[in-house]
This record gives structure tokens, sequence and C-alpha cells, in this order.
């Protein structure tokens, strides 16, 4: 009897993973088979779940609508230098939180956080404003900066600095170590799992950006994929074969990156939630 019931809480788990899976994974699979499909197709009843033999077609005329190539480059190009300017600011403001002392250290912990309960469209007046009287609208700088003091960064880098060892950094100042060499060749060796979580994890939300920079970037040829795409939606007849495929375009370098880092990616997620 007990037996049983272990068997039939396996088929019950099993079950829900497998349907979870294809619940997750469908609007994908829609979206890379509408790519290489027509709308008439797309829409027709019942729909049509296999490949087409329009991608080439799509493409084409995907690339007459939007500078496919300059925008793909652009958000790479924003995506890369907002991630790197990002794991820098977090690293260094983490390991301070973590590893010294100082006034107010509490307090200003604390009103980053808080930075974490705003919505974001709370800011985006006011930031704005104060992107206007830098005179940084229509440039990256405005899309770039304003982002790379990150309270999730800044806090996933401290709980993971947490678990270095004390003793190991009083042991390196006596051998002789400066500061800086301490961060760079004892602390952050250590923390190569959460660097490429918070790197993934950047990369993404960058990648994906849309309102801000559709705010700050008047000019076509500084407009980002997700900017791009959007004035196809706008045109009187939608080509949704189009659509779907640049969807598809937009989505798969972050699928590629997460599909590759995976591992470090939850490890160093997983090692900002443990404190030594």
């Amino acid at each position: 009897m007990v037996e049983s019931n272990s068997t039939l809480k396996k088929v019950i788990i099993y079950s829900a993973v497998i349907l979870g899976f294809f619940i997750s994974i469908f609007p994908f699979y829609w979206m890379f088979i509408g790519a290489t499909n027509a709308s008439a197709d797309i829409f027709a009843f019942p729909p049509k779940m296999t490949p087409g033999n329009h991608l080439v077609e799509n493409y084409r005329n995907l690339s007459a609508q939007i500078p496919l190539k300059k925008v793909m480059f652009n958000s790479f190009y924003v995506s890369i230098i907002y991630t790197i300017f990002t794991l820098a600011m977090s690293t260094i403001t983490g390991y301070a939180f973590a590893k010294y002392e100082f006034k107010g250290k509490k307090f200003l912990f604390s009103a980053i956080l808080l930075t974490m309960m705003l919505p974001g469209q709370a800011t985006m007046i006011p930031l704005f404003d104060i992107m206007k009287a830098f005179g940084w609208l229509n440039s990256y700088k405005a899309v770039i900066i304003p982002g790379i003091a990150s309270a999730f960064g800044i806090f996933l880098m401290r709980q993971n600095m947490l678990k270095v060892p004390d003793s190991l950094i009083e042991a390196a100042r006596i051998d002789g170590c400066g500061e800086l060499r301490i961060f760079l060749q004892i602390v952050l060796p250590t923390m190569k799992p959460a660097i490429a979580a918070l790197g993934i994890y950047m990369f993404m939300g960058q990648w994906g950006n849309f309102m801000w920079q559709l705010i700050v970037l008047n000019d076509q040829s500084m407009k980002t994929l997700p900017v791009a795409l959007s004035s196809l939606v706008g045109l009187s007849r939608v080509d949704y074969g189009q659509v779907l495929l640049g969807a598809s375009l937009s989505t798969l370098p972050v699928i590629a990156i997460f599909l590759v880092l995976q591992k470090q990616f939850i490890s160093g997620i997983l090692g900002g939630a443990l404190k030594e």
C-alpha cells in the first residue's frame, strides 16, 4: 500500500513537471514556428503547428522595414557595456558593504534596498529631466549610466561576499597585500559564479529594455532591437510573420547565453541567499 502511494505521488509529480514544461515551452515554439509562416498561416484555423517556408521572405521583408543588422549591433553594444559597468559598480560596492565598517553603513544599505521597492515608471519623469539637464538625451549615456548602480546587483554581491572568510582577508593584509590586490586576486576569483549570474541577469534586463530606450533615443540609427520592432506594430498592415521573426531574433541570444551559463547563474543566485 505504501509502495503504491509512493508510485502514485511520483506519477503525479512527473506529470505536473512535464505539463509545466510544455506550458512553458509552447509560447517559444509558437513564436519560432510563426517566424517561418505568413500571417495567413498564423491566423488559420486550425492553426498551423509545423514550420513553413516563408522564413527567408520574412527576413527580407523585416530587413526592408528596419536596419536589422544595425539595431542588433546597437543592442549588443548597449547590453555589453551596461553589463560591464554594472558588474564593476556592484562588485566594488558590495565588497565595501560586506567587509568594511563605516558610519551610516546600515542606513545606506537600507536606502539602497528601498529603491528596489520603487516601480521604474515612478522614476522615469525625474530621470528624464536629469538626462535633459545633462544634455544626454538621444545618446547611449542616458541608456547606460542611470542603471549601473543596481540595487539588486549590490545586494547580490554583498550577500555572496559575506561568505568570504574575514580571516582570509586578514591573512592577506598581514602578508603585505594592499586592499586593491586583495579585492582583485583573492575576493573576485571566489565570486565567479555570482559575477556570472549577475552578468547574465543584467545583460538580459538591458537586452529587453524597451520603455526607457524608447523615451530617450530618437535617432533611428541609435535604436535597439526592441524599440525598432515596436515600429512594426504601428504599421497599418501588420505582418505577424515579420514580428515573430524579430521576436525570435531578440530572444535567441538571451536563450543561448542562459543555456551556456545556467550552472553559474543558478549557483550565483543560490549563493547570495546564504550567509556564513
